[in-house]
């Protein structure tokens, strides 16, 4: 198993330095109000001094196809996470306009998940995947807070009727993602708060051990 890794809501180049030296395969960086936010201004000084093989996605919350596309142009990006209910065509929009190499991943928030909305993204060929995120009446992703991982593997991530690899997400920790992952069984793990020093600053101990550990439960 090639388990995928995402550091997010990167606000500094050291600190996406410090992702893809220790082995990540994507940094993310949040594009929408948070404590956590940059602009595609912030992100363009930053992706040039990143690896090429390194993903660049940008965190996009209630946002329409032509802001998308701008700050996927004007910030370098290399895929999108669309972290809300995207309107069904956008994924298709966001298809034709970058073609097959833009990694668009879709978002479930697990304490709303709804098997028609989730089958649909399923069946949507334009989405890469689907992340599952939890949320709170403030904030809807970064909350570090887990949801039932033995509930979302019987009902999510091991569904037979599944088309799409799924992200785990929400309050994983190096601590406790090697669990989510025995759990889990994703194609792929994301972390914000949980390799943080204080919102927005990476801890470069925890990143490094989340990566860790991370690519030895996922083998």
């Amino acid at each position: 198993m090639n388990l995928w890794i995402k550091i997010c809501a990167n606000t500094s180049l050291a600190d996406a330095q410090l992702a893809a030296e220790a082995g990540a395969d994507a940094v993310g960086f949040v594009l929408a109000p948070s404590p956590r936010r940059v602009t595609a201004e912030e992100i363009a000084k930053i992706v040039p001094h990143l690896p090429a093989p390194l993903e660049k996605i940008g965190v996009f919350v209630d946002a329409a196809f032509e802001e998308i596309a701008a700050t996927v142009e004007a910030a370098g990006l290399t895929g999108v996470q669309l972290h809300f209910e995207a309107p069904p065509a956008l994924p298709a929009q966001l298809r034709k306009r970058f073609g097959p190499t833009l990694r668009i991943l879709g978002v479930v928030h697990f304490d709303a998940v709804a098997k028609e909305g989730v089958a649909a993204m399923t069946r949507d060929a334009n989405i890469d995947a689907l992340l599952v995120d939890s949320r709170t009446s403030s904030a809807v992703g970064g909350t570090g807070q887990t949801y039932d991982w033995a509930r979302a593997s019987k009902v999510l991530f091991q569904d037979p009727e599944g088309q799409k690899p799924f992200v785990a997400a929400a309050g994983l920790t190096p601590e406790n993602v090697a669990e989510a992952i025995a759990t889990l069984r994703p194609w792929g793990v994301d972390v914000v708060s949980g390799v943080e020093a204080s919102p927005g600053r990476k801890d470069a101990a925890k990143v490094r051990a989340f990566i860790a550990n991370a690519r030895t439960a996922g083998t």
